[in-house]
């Protein structure tokens, strides 16, 4: 396998993968830690303005200022004054029941109606509104004397104090969200690391096609091991059918052999476009499906236009959904089959179909079968959750789709076909 130059590693990529997944949760914690802080600053101010309006209006000395009519701005004004410094509000307004103010941080507004939601009943009530100082957080509460309404208090902190007051929190979002991305750039340093040990400096393309050619030899593997293992059967029968003086038995085992091995050669002949290997390992696959007790059926269209995947990655996606068809057959209920197809699709493409006779794939878990790792077979089953993803990804690098079907299911593979011997 050829290294290619200028390419990016696959250790690379799985660095530069996670540094950008570090990425976005450091600016989604920043986010997070902002909306938070900015939540708790304004229900702090709900909090405050409510404190104050309550311990005010529950002043005998604001009670008896209101009660005095003319005389209640200069008994009060101080009262506010010294409360609003105290408690670090922006403003604290003393009113008349009419809503007629009595005092204001601004002396000129005094007689005034008051900016704000003055409630239908003697309850408190919080909101956001935009008065003489902009908007703001106020708390309106009533000042009552024996049930009797004397007036109300309103506190309030502008809208402008409490972002200057979030302000304040900001360097603690940003250093958790750096600490944060930090810790996922010191994670994929150790991933690169790990990752370049197994793959070295060579790119997620010659990874895959290392993967590939694994799928492949180990798919041939199986396939010839099988044909083998048929052909030696039947060769051993033949030869004590022969020993025991039974000739025409061990011509029609013989013939039967070559005749069934012979309908799948003229199938690859006529395909010329096709490819050679593929054809090789369809035979194996045949003795294969034999051995398993699976019904096989082989249909190649003369036809079909050159696919272009290379030998190595046709093997790896015709053996794996073969190999995928065979576990399901023989797993299932019977009759027992496996159904390949090669045939022309439209505008010049290259469609392969792979049927079988299993239980099929739950519709839960069609959209999870191409995912890497995950597999319907046992835990301990070699290769568990790697010829279906691989199968996809080597499709779709070639321009091609790969889906799925029930009743019975079906794999089909769509690849577009190109010309040239």
């Amino acid at each position: 396998m050829t290294h290619r130059r200028g390419s990016t590693s696959a250790a690379s990529r799985v660095f530069a993968a996670l540094v950008a997944v570090g990425l976005v949760a450091a600016l989604l914690t920043a986010v997070l830690l902002v909306l938070d802080a900015q939540r708790a600053t304004r229900a702090e101010a709900e909090r405050v303005t409510k404190a104050v309006s309550e311990t005010l209006a529950a002043m005998p000395e604001v009670r008896r200022g209101l009660a005095s009519g003319s005389g209640a701005t200069a008994a009060l004004q101080p009262v506010t004054e010294r409360v609003t410094s105290a408690a670090g509000v922006d403003f604290i307004t003393v009113m008349t029941p009419s809503g007629v103010r009595v005092t204001h941080r601004d002396p000129s507004q005094i007689g005034k109606r008051y900016l704000g939601t003055i409630p239908d009943r003697p309850e408190e009530r919080t909101e956001e509104f935009t008065g003489t100082l902009g908007p703001s957080i106020r708390t309106i509460a009533p000042v009552l004397d024996a049930g009797r309404l004397l007036g109300w208090v309103s506190t309030g902190v502008t809208v402008q104090s409490i972002g200057s007051s979030l302000l304040g929190r900001l360097p603690f979002a940003i250093g958790i969200a750096l600490a944060v991305m930090g810790a996922g750039v010191a994670a994929a340093l150790v991933v690169r690391r790990l990752t370049r040990r197994v793959t070295g400096d060579l790119p997620a393309r010659d990874v895959r096609d290392a993967v590939s050619s694994y799928e492949s030899i180990r798919t041939l593997g199986e396939a010839l091991r099988a044909q083998s293992h048929e052909h030696g059967n039947r060769m051993h029968t033949a030869v004590a059918l022969i020993e025991l003086g039974r000739t025409e038995e061990a011509i029609d085992i013989l013939t039967q052999t070559s005749q069934q091995n012979q309908a799948l050669v003229d199938q690859v002949t006529a395909a010329r476009a096709g490819d050679p290997t593929v054809g090789a390992l369809l035979l194996g696959k045949a003795a294969q499906a034999a051995e398993r007790g699976v019904e096989w059926e082989a249909r190649l269209d003369p036809g079909v236009p050159r696919s272009p995947l290379s030998p190595v990655d046709a093997v790896s996606v015709v053996g794996n959904l073969i190999d995928n068809a065979l576990d399901a057959a023989a797993a299932g209920p019977e009759p027992r089959w496996v159904r390949f197809d090669l045939s022309a699709g439209e505008a010049g493409t290259v469609v392969i179909s792979v049927a079988d006779s299993g239980r099929g794939v739950p519709d839960a878990l069609k959209d999870r079968v191409f995912d890497r790792g995950f597999s319907t077979k046992p835990a301990d089953t070699v290769g568990r959750g790697v010829g279906l993803p691989l199968v996809r990804a080597i499709v779709e690098a070639a321009g091609g789709s790969v889906t799925l079907s029930s009743a019975p299911t079906t794999f089909r593979v769509t690849l577009p076909g190109r010309s040239g011997a």
